[in-house]
């Protein structure tokens, strides 16, 4: 009943196909998803939801505030659920993998340079890119 009620705060109808991508979001091992990895997800299960579908969901719920996109190197937009927590991230140049971190150190850094600068920080993102622990074991056999 949460997700119904959830999607109806927002003034979203409980549709199948909006219900269905906001739990693969809230249940899914992966936090950071392609629309093909939502609609890869959707196939397993034998949902017969298209992609054109999932890519209509995934930006009504950005528009929403559900799902926050972002727009890595990659060139794809990579949707995760906006829980209200910033975050930085570390991006894979090998195989795509998506990782969040947060260091205080450096928020703190962030605002004193823009602080020294005159400059008000209102918003900001932050994407680290190289290798993730298994490419990096894999580059270096």
């Amino acid at each position: 009943m949460k997700n119904i009620d959830e999607l109806k705060s927002t003034g979203l109808k409980a549709t199948l196909p909006r219900l269905k991508i906001l739990e693969i979001f809230q249940k899914g091992a992966q936090r950071h998803m392609t629309a093909e990895d939502v609609f890869r997800v959707l196939l397993d299960e034998r949902s017969d939801i298209g992609l054109a579908t999932v890519y209509r969901v995934l930006t009504q719920f950005e528009q929403a505030g559900i799902l926050i996109r972002s727009n890595f190197e990659s060139g794809k937009a990579v949707y995760e659920l906006n829980e209200g927590q910033h975050h930085d991230h570390f991006v894979c140049t090998s195989c795509g993998k998506v990782e969040e971190f947060y260091d205080a150190e450096i928020e703190k850094r962030q605002n004193l340079i823009a602080k020294d600068k005159g400059w008000v920080i209102q918003d900001h993102s932050m994407a680290l890119y190289g290798q993730c622990a298994a490419c990096a074991a894999r580059s270096a056999r």
